[in-house]
């Protein structure tokens, strides 16, 4: 039978990929509904190359033209109805930041297993995204392609014991300018990743690594991993997507190319393997290399593992004040260090609360983006 799927955040880098692997086995995937923010002109194209049964806009709007097949509305109700959509096997969350807890949250309460490619879900509210699906019985599949590859070195079982888990990062696009240089960088600078073709957000994330802190944290989450057994290793290949050390300290690694499109495939297909991304040339690239991050470097990674070790809201505030923060590099506003500066004063700025609910978490992300518009100029 065929894995049916509801995709939501279509339109964004991941949306379209998975897109493209659904299309690609139409034997074994189909997307019975989606849904995406606002991007008009790319979801009439998906929705003419999908045909699913339900697409939602969950901006508001007028209608689109649609295939005579799929059911179209738009809004917040619409989109809501796409993350537990009744017919689904999994929900597979695309979407980028703070909004992809809300999808999670509705998936599982709707009893769906969900494919997880929002790290920021389990960064602003793991504990509560865990709990409930703990509670629900449904499955969490990481598509990050590092914890990807964690899942897999574990055997896909995410219960199994280890001793250290070792997360690989590029280092991003800035990872030999001059520490003085730092502050002219331009945003296309910042955008121009030397391994990976991503989204805006999160390239500047990993240029920043506030992108790698995040993936700290949800190590934590997803592997009920302490603070202390997960490790940052800078490595330029982006071949080997991490690590973990077992208790007789051997190291299991899973390599490939840099693509998404493996451990999107995959959390899809697992056990079951299929053929997918192009195979490593190991002679052509030579030598695999692996440094420890200079924090000087990389100050938001800093706040990240700070904010790690704290908990409560503080990875809300986090994440808020870095959404706000690259938007405004993005748009010329504040220069590129300015990004790390900004969050800091966020913080400083808030304080701390319990992550007990959806609306405690809402009502932190808001009063953290608030604050730091203050400091944009």
């Amino acid at each position: 039978m065929k894995k049916r799927i509801a995709l939501v955040g279509s339109t964004g880098s991941i949306g379209k990929q998975v897109i493209d692997v659904v299309m690609r086995h139409p034997e074994r995937f189909e997307i019975v509904a989606m849904a995406a923010n606002s991007n008009e002109r790319k979801f009439i194209e998906q929705m003419d190359r999908v045909r699913p049964s339900f697409a939602a806009l969950r901006s508001a709007g007028e209608m689109l033209p649609h295939p005579e097949n799929t059911r179209f509305s738009r809004g917040e109700e619409a989109y809501e109805e796409v993350c537990g959509y009744g017919d689904a096997d999994v929900v597979l969350i695309a979407v980028t930041g703070f909004a992809g807890l809300k999808a999670a949250l509705l998936a599982i309460q709707a009893g769906k297993d969900i494919a997880l490619a929002n790290k920021e879900s389990l960064v602003v509210g793991g504990d509560l995204v865990m709990r409930a699906a703990s509670k629900a019985n449904v499955a969490v599949v990481p598509i990050d392609s590092e914890h990807s590859a964690i899942w897999q070195c574990l055997h896909f079982d995410r219960t199994a014991p280890f001793s250290k888990i070792l997360l690989t990062a590029s280092g991003g696009a800035l990872r030999d300018v001059p520490l003085q240089e730092l502050q002219f960088v331009t945003a296309e600078a910042a955008l121009a990743h030397p391994n990976w073709n991503m989204g805006a957000k999160i390239t500047i994330d990993c240029a920043t690594m506030l992108n790698k802190g995040f993936e700290v944290m949800e190590a934590m989450h997803l592997y009920g991993a302490a603070l202390e057994q997960v490790e940052v290793l800078i490595h330029r290949e982006s071949i080997v997507h991490s690590m973990v050390e077992l208790e007789d300290g051997a190291v299991l690694a899973q390599m490939g190319v840099p693509s998404m499109e493996l451990p999107i495939q995959l959390a899809l297909t697992y056990p079951e393997r299929i053929a997918c991304a192009p195979r490593v040339d190991f002679a052509k690239i030579g030598a695999l290399h692996f440094e420890k991050p200079d924090l000087s470097r990389y100050p938001c990674f800093a706040l990240a593992l700070a904010c790690a070790k704290e908990g409560k809201t503080a990875p809300c505030i986090l994440n808020a004040a870095g959404e706000v923060a690259v938007a405004a590099f993005l748009n010329g506003q504040i220069k590129y260090t300015q990004i790390a500066e900004i969050i800091d004063s966020t913080l400083s700025a808030l304080p701390r609360q319990a992550a007990e609910s959806f609306a405690a978490l809402e009502a932190a992300d808001e009063r953290a983006r608030a604050v730091a518009r203050t400091f944009v100029c």
